[in-house]
């Protein structure tokens, strides 16, 4: 810890250390028993057992499991927000740890646990500094990030204004089961993480028999030519510096060798890093494979499904994680990220209503190289818990900042 943290900072990073156990025992009874998609009661509960006796205003989503929980300070002021997502993955876990999932076919492989029982560990140290709160903070426990959009559902719902005005800012952070080491943090301005939407294409020719394919009009040709044309179009039409990602992850036609089918159906997911790059993806994509079609007497049905949008810091606010982060863990415990990464993540949802700033938290494991552990949504990743103390803390400082 480097020499000039400052003194609140630093009794918050001693009292978030003597909440680790406690952070720990929560953390792992999530993982134990991972809930997928916006209906997590077993979860909630977990999460409302260990608020108990707070003084927080609580109040549970409808249409999904969230918590939203005020705390109010002793002084007004503005209010923020702090944010953590609940839900698992469909993943069968395959880490060999004594507390590794006892739900078949789900698994907390993107370290949700953690960010859980990071934001209880800031709520409780938080309340335990309310008189000295001049202002509101929001704490905001989402299920249905995986997917399912369930921050988009907690702002129609009212989260940011849960105080009963408008958060002035929201933070929040991911751990990492690699690439970064454990207890060091790595952010940047400007976009962090890529928007995510999905392509859906279905070519419909005329079938017929695969000896005589003059006689029909064969979709799967026309399909892989589309696939095909969708990378020239990525490496043609789009800056270099503004780059966009297109993967064709599924591609089915077909039911015999010797049929040609009536259809032959892909589906790709599209990244992008700006809004700009977004609408035009989407858009030459489509008129892409429809050209295709038309030039090989095929029908295409071409459906863009909107995912998340580009998770973007907010200058100032990143200008601030960062600040609050070399004071509080150490000057050498702080990275600037020379550039986002094209996962997605529906936090960019509330960055688009407020300024935010979103962080990378390291929580590789200690025993393996964080350059070839297995990543996040891995079967086989491992997420360090001896970090949940100085996350809370961080979560928590970066609202003290705000409301002090």
């Amino acid at each position: 810890m480097s020499a000039d943290v400052h003194p609140p900072l630093d009794g918050l990073r001693r009292d978030a250390a003597a909440l680790h156990p406690e952070l720990v025992e929560l953390r792992r009874a999530l993982h134990r028993d991972p809930e997928i998609g916006l209906h997590l009661p077993r979860t909630r509960a977990r999460i409302l057992d260990a608020l108990d006796g707070l003084p927080l205003e609580i109040t549970l989503g409808e249409r999904l499991s969230s918590v939203t929980a005020v705390l109010r300070g002793a002084r007004p002021g503005p209010a923020v927000l702090l944010r953590a997502d609940l839900d698992a993955l469909p993943v069968p876990e395959n880490t060999g740890l004594p507390y590794a999932s006892e739900n078949p076919g789900a698994m907390h492989a993107c370290g949700h646990d953690l960010h859980t029982a990071a934001l209880v560990g800031a709520a409780r140290l938080l309340a335990d500094r309310r008189e000295e709160l001049a202002g509101s903070v929001v704490f905001m426990f989402q299920p249905g990030e995986e997917g399912d959009g369930g921050a988009a559902l907690m702002v129609e719902d009212g989260v940011l204004d849960a105080a009963g005005e408008r958060v002035s800012a929201a933070y929040a952070l991911h751990v990492g089961a690699a690439l970064l080491p454990a207890g060091y943090v790595a952010g940047r301005p400007g976009p962090i993480m890529a928007a995510s939407d999905t392509l859906k294409v279905v070519v419909r020719g005329r079938g017929g028999h695969g000896s005589s394919p003059h006689l029909a009009v064969d979709p799967v040709p026309v399909a892989c030519a589309a696939v095909l044309a969708l990378q020239t179009m990525v490496t043609r039409r789009f800056d270099a510096f503004d780059p966009v990602v297109l993967t064709v992850g599924t591609f089915h036609a077909g039911t015999a060798e010797n049929v040609i089918p009536d259809e032959a159906a892909f589906g790709a997911t599209v990244r992008s890093f700006s809004p700009a790059a977004r609408e035009l993806v989407l858009a030459e994509a489509v008129r892409v494979v429809r050209g295709i079609g038309e030039a090989h007497g095929c029908q295409v049905d071409a459906v863009v499904e909107h995912g998340y949008p580009v998770t973007a810091n907010d200058p100032a606010e990143a200008a601030y994680a960062e600040r609050t982060a070399r004071e509080l863990l150490g000057d050498d415990h702080y990275f600037e990220m020379p550039r986002p990464v094209a996962g997605s993540e529906d936090f960019g949802v509330l960055a688009e209503h407020v300024p935010a700033a979103y962080v990378m938290f390291g929580a590789c494991s200690p025993e393996v190289d964080p350059f070839t552990a297995p990543y996040n949504h891995s079967a086989e990743a491992r997420f360090d818990d001896g970090i949940l103390g100085d996350a809370a803390a961080l979560l928590a400082a970066l609202a003290l900042g705000k409301v002090r």
